[in-house]
């Protein structure tokens, strides 16, 4: 009787310090002004379109060739400067490192047509040769989605780059795992592009939490909830959510031809892939090559990303495996290992 007695008691009890915590955690809210993302000091090199060249403000090692970061279409590069403590960038600039970044921007209804070709051959072509014009060929690190296109190029124009960094890059679609994948295979892109002309930001992050409904939604916000009373990780939480929400539209040719060419057809893999009438051939890039995954990566799983060695013709070819998943490898509490390795990496070479 007594213990029986005893755990109504201790549910309400349990009751009462959540909604404890939850009043404190939107009092919190409430107290906090606007956050803000992306702060690292940077300088506009250039306008193309929607996209803008960057270059942020630091003290790189003489004679270091500067690094371009190229973002997915998807999403936006602020996660890569989250907040002063949590951020790639700024760690990379630490260590020495010349930083460049390309901005992809808001794609609106004029861009539907833009193409991969575009998107590679164009705005990521002409970047890359603004700055060998500047400092001599540089390197690259491709991120996520980012790091296909910056396979593509590199296959296209291998003499352009002095080396190449992927991070959490899809390079195999059709692996086991890989759950982004198979609802990609399945859907109509034509009739979807067809209809929307440039694909809804909304629309893919629906699909993205849809894939880890518990993990990307109830969790995070129990998780909320247990640090109400820590302004510092409320506002942390506050600059994922806002950039987790602003999603770019995509524009429809891109869209198309990503979806069928790698998400359906697996053409890294299984060959076919033709940017602006030229194959792509990932055993043309001979470049130093860095291949950075994320063990528990639920959109890029390690078995996507890790068949990249076999598909190269680099003689120097390194792997690194990140402990955690595809967001915690930018603004977790051990992601500063991972600008610390890259430039490391760069160094040697």
């Amino acid at each position: 009787m007594t213990d029986g007695a005893a755990e109504p008691a201790a549910l309400q009890r349990e009751i009462a310090e959540f909604q404890r915590r939850l009043a404190a955690g939107i009092a919190t809210l409430a107290s906090l002004p606007p956050v803000e993302l992306a702060t690292a000091p940077r300088e506009v090199v250039a306008k193309d379109g929607k996209t803008t060249l960057y270059r942020y403000c630091g003290t790189p090692v003489p004679g270091r060739p500067p690094l371009l970061i190229v973002f997915a279409l998807v999403n936006r590069p602020t996660v890569l400067d989250l907040q002063p403590d949590r951020s790639l960038i700024r760690r990379l600039l630490a260590r020495g490192v010349d930083v460049y970044l390309l901005d992809w921007g808001y794609p609106d209804r004029g861009d539907r047509h833009l193409t991969l070709a575009d998107y590679t051959l164009g705005f990521l072509h002409r970047a890359v040769l603004r700055i060998t014009a500047l400092h001599g060929l540089p390197d690259l690190l491709g991120v996520c989605q980012g790091g296909t296109l910056s396979l593509l190029y590199a296959s296209l124009e291998p003499e352009r780059l002095r080396s190449l960094t992927t991070m959490v890059t899809p390079v195999d679609f059709h692996t086991p795992e890989n759950l982004l994948s198979k609802w990609a295979r399945r859907i109509d892109v034509d009739q979807l592009v067809e209809a929307y002309g440039n694909v809804p930001g909304e629309l893919l992050n629906v699909t993205f939490v849809s894939l880890m409904p518990f993990r990307l939604t109830l969790q995070k916000y129990l998780a909320l909830v247990d640090g109400a009373d820590q302004p510092a990780q409320i506002e942390t939480f506050l600059r994922m959510e806002r950039w987790i929400f602003d999603s770019p539209d995509q524009a429809g040719a891109a869209f198309r031809e990503f979806v069928k060419w790698f998400f359906q057809e697996n053409r890294l893999v299984q060959g076919g892939a033709m940017v602006d009438g030229r194959p792509v051939d990932l055993r043309r890039i001979t470049v130093p090559l860095l291949n950075i995954y994320a063990t528990e990566d639920h959109l890029v799983p390690p078995s996507a990303s890790r068949p990249l060695g076999a598909l190269t013709s680099s003689r120097d070819y390194t792997e690194l495996a990140f402990e955690g998943g595809h967001i915690g490898i930018y603004v977790s509490s051990r992601a500063h290992t991972v600008p610390a390795a890259i430039a490391d990496w760069l160094a040697a070479r």
